[in-house]
C-alpha cells in the first residue's frame, strides 16, 4: 500500500507535460533572456539581474557530475537557457571542466560542467590525459554542492550507480549531494522510476525531503540513531552478516531527487529553484551578463569538435584536432575560421565528403550553434589539412 502511495507521489512530482518544440520556442526564450539582460535604468545599471547592493549578493557553486553520455552538458545548457557547453551524441565531448553561470535577482549559481567519470579501462581506450581525469574532483573541491546526473534511458545501467561514481561520492561525503534522473521522456511507463529511485538511494527514500510521509521520516531518523549507536549484541550480529552483503548499488545520502528531461525541459525549473534556494551570502564572482568562463575562441573550437563527433563515424572524430585560425567581431558580426587537422589523406576525404558536401553540412550546423551561442550573425569557414601538410579546403 505504501509503494502505491509513493508511486502516486512520484508521478505528481514529475508534472509530465506535452513535449516542447525545440526550434522557434527555444530561440524565443534565448532572445527573451538576452533582452531582459539588456534592460537598464536611467543610470545605465541592469534592472533584471543585478542585486540592489553588494551586501545582498548570494552565491552557490555546484559540480554537475555523472557517467559519460548522461546528458550533463545538455542539462546545463537548458538550466541556464544558454548554449555554453559543447553537446554531441558521442562520449567524451566535454574534455575539461568549465563554468556555466546563472544570475537571478540577488543570487548567482555557478554550475561546473565536468567530463564523464571513467575507469582505468576507458582512460587507456580513449587515451585520456591527466587533466581529463582530475577535472571532476577539481570542480567538486571548489563547490558547495554536488549534482549527480543519472541516465534512466539505459535499461542496463539505470537501476544502479556506477562504482566509479560511488567512489567519488564516498570521497566527498562531507559535501551535500542531490540526484537528477535525466531522460525521463524516454520511459514508456513512469512507474519504473519508483524502482530506479529505490535502488539508487539504497531504499532510503523516506529520508529525502518531500518524499516520505512525515511520520515515516521521523521513524526513519529514529532508526538511523539506533544504527549509529548499536548495542554490543547488535554490533556482533552485524559483523557476522557483513560477508553476505550485496554490492552497494546506490547512495543513501542524497538530500533531494529531481526527475527531468533535458531535451523537453520538463522539471528543470524545480532544479534551478532548489540550487538558488541553497545559495549563501557571498559576493558574486561574475557579472550578471556573463554566462561562462570560456572565451569566444574556446567556444568556437569546442562547437566544431562537437559537430565532428556527430557527423563522423566510430573513432574517426577522436583522431581529429581542431584549431582556431581567425576570430574577429566586425560590425556586430562574428568572422571566424577553424582548421581541422587529419592524420592522413583518407580521413581528410571522409571529413570533406563528396564534393565537400559533408564539410558544408558540418559548417552550417556549427554556424547555427554559434549564432545561438553569441546571439549575433556568424560567418564561419572550416578547412581541413593533413598533418604536416598545407591546408586544403
Amino acid at each position: 500500500m505504501y509503494d502505491l502511495g509513493l508511486t502516486v507521489m512520484l508521478l505528481r512530482r514529475l508534472r509530465i507535460g506535452p513535449t516542447n518544440f525545440l526550434g522557434l520556442q527555444h530561440c524565443q526564450r534565448c532572445f527573451s533572456a538576452r533582452l531582459s539582460e539588456s534592460v537598464t535604468n536611467e543610470d545605465g545599471t541592469d534592472q533584471s539581474n543585478t542585486p540592489a547592493n553588494a551586501n545582498s549578493e548570494r552565491l552557490i557553486k555546484v559540480a554537475i557530475i555523472g557517467m559519460p553520455n548522461a546528458g550533463k552538458s545538455t542539462l546545463i545548457n537548458r538550466l541556464i537557457d544558454q548554449r555554453v557547453c559543447p553537446v554531441s551524441a558521442k562520449v567524451h565531448t566535454t574534455r575539461k571542466a568549465s563554468k556555466a553561470i546563472h544570475s537571478k535577482h540577488n543570487s548567482q549559481a555557478i554550475l561546473f560542467d565536468t567530463p564523464g567519470l571513467v575507469g582505468s579501462r576507458e582512460i587507456k581506450k580513449h587515451q585520456l590525459d591527466a587533466q581529463f581525469v582530475s577535472a571532476c574532483r577539481h570542480a567538486i573541491q571548489h563547490s558547495s554542492m554536488i549534482g549527480v546526473v543519472h541516465d534512466v534511458s539505459n535499461s542496463w545501467t539505470r537501476h544502479a550507480l556506477n562504482p566509479v561514481l560511488l567512489r567519488v561520492l564516498e570521497e566527498y561525503v562531507h559535501i551535500p549531494s542531490f540526484l537528477i534522473l535525466n531522460k525521463i521522456d524516454t520511459l514508456k511507463s513512469k512507474r519504473i522510476l519508483l524502482d530506479i529511485v529505490k535502488n539508487v538511494t539504497c531504499n532510503q527514500l523516506e529520508s529525502i525531503s518531500n518524499y516520505g510521509p512525515v511520520g515515516r521520516r521521523r521513524a526513519y531518523k529514529a532508526k538511523q540513531a539506533v544504527q549509529e549507536n548499536p548495542t554490543n549484541s547488535e554490533q556482533e550480529g552485524k559483523e557476522l552478516a557483513e560477508p553476505d552483503k550485496k554490492p552497494v548499488e546506490g547512495w543513501p545520502h542524497f538530500t533531494e531527487i529531481f526527475m527531468v528531461s533535458a531535451m523537453t525541459g520538463d522539471g528543470l525549473r524545480e532544479v534551478m529553484s532548489f540550487v538558488h534556494a541553497n545559495s549563501q551570502q557571498h559576493p558574486w564572482e561574475h557579472l550578471p551578463t556573463e554566462h561562462t568562463d570560456q572565451s569566444p575562441e574556446q567556444l568556437i573550437v569546442q562547437s566544431v569538435r562537437a559537430r565532428l563527433l556527430d557527423f563522423m563515424p566510430q573513432e574517426i572524430p577522436y583522431q581529429l584536432q581542431t584549431e582556431l585560425e581567425y576570430y574577429e567581431v566586425v560590425g556586430g558580426r562574428v568572422l571566424t575560421s577553424a582548421v581541422v587537422t587529419c592524420p592522413n589523406d583518407r580521413i581528410a576525404r571522409l571529413v570533406c565528403g563528396e564534393s565537400n558536401g559533408k564539410l558544408r553540412q558540418i559548417n552550417e550546423q556549427v554556424t547555427s550553434d554559434l549564432i545561438e551561442c553569441f546571439g549575433m550573425p556568424v560567418l564561419l569557414t572550416i578547412t581541413t589539412r593533413v598533418r604536416s601538410r598545407e591546408a586544403k579546403s
